[in-house]
């Protein structure tokens, strides 16, 4: 809001004690609260609505209900949130805490709504236009007409997500058997995109922006994205291709233990295995 409209907002105020407190806290903290962040306020100034930046840029809408015996009574806030915090408050607490608790709250949403980009980024998200970041539900398509509602826990997003699956009998029965078979195998370390390839054991339809733009991502060896999901292959396990040949006419990706187990199964070589192993290390390093 720009000066000419601050001035017209306070002629219009009731000078009573109660908008006098909401104003002079509005003036007074710029850098918490401040007039450029207010988007819309209630005429009787018992609403309003501010802009907040988080540490990664999203901007969020904060929505303030204030009684008249304010700051007697605790405000109630509102926002586009998976759910919203317990107001710490107290009669000496003024909306510059409020915001300061709202900010502190959209901080631990990060890692939650982080990883709602990543599957909005990589999958074929459906109904993408009507979701919010309040919503925590993704319905995703995996093809041959089947698709998987997930439900994503906004306060351990990492976590296995609830799932149903929608589709007709034939195709989705087998894929649900899937899912109860390898659920257990859910990586907290791996995104969920990469998650849910594993334990569907297919890679996923990916969005059209993703496929112009994509590279080559399969192995050159086993020609598979990801590296099976193995006890054995320790923090390999279900890892996707991590190496690039530099040579601009291959240019193929491959995974490091591909490379390894190919070398060493040259018969002509097999006598200097040891030696061509470490080469490959420091060539791929």
């Amino acid at each position: 809001m720009d000066f000419i409209e601050q001035k017209r907002h306070k002629e219009l105020a009731n000078p009573s004690s109660f908008y006098r407190l909401v104003y002079s806290e509005v003036d007074f903290n710029i850098e918490e609260v401040g007039w450029e962040r207010l988007v819309r306020f209630g005429g009787d100034l018992e609403f309003l609505s501010f802009r907040i930046t988080d540490k990664k840029g999203r901007v969020h809408i904060m929505e303030i209900q204030l009684d008249k015996t304010y700051p007697q009574k605790p405000p109630s806030v509102s926002a586009e949130v998976p759910y919203i915090f317990n107001v710490k408050w107290s009669v000496k607490s003024r909306l510059k805490d409020l915001v300061q608790q709202f900010r502190e709250h959209l901080e631990k949403l990060q890692e939650f709504w982080s990883t709602l980009e990543d599957i909005d980024n990589s999958l074929c998200v459906t109904n993408k236009k009507k979701l919010s970041r309040a919503t925590t539900c993704r319905q995703i398509d995996i093809g041959n007409d089947c698709s998987i509602m997930l439900s994503i826990n906004a306060r351990d997003p990492r976590s296995l997500p609830e799932c149903r699956f929608v589709g007709s009998g034939p195709v989705v029965n087998p894929v649900r058997k899937l899912w109860l078979r390898n659920n257990k195998r859910w990586m907290k370390d791996k995104t969920l995109p990469e998650n849910l390839a594993f334990i569907l054991e297919t890679e996923l339809p990916r969005p059209s922006h993703v496929l112009e733009n994509d590279q080559q991502v399969e192995c050159g060896i086993c020609y598979a994205q990801y590296l099976p999901i193995d006890e054995e292959l320790g923090s390999r396990s279900g890892a996707g291709t991590d190496h690039t040949c530099d040579n601009t006419s291959c240019g193929r990706a491959f995974h490091t233990v591909c490379l390894v187990d190919w070398l060493r199964s040259i018969t002509t070589t097999r006598q200097y295995v040891d030696f061509l192993v470490s080469l490959a290390f420091i060539w791929l390093a």
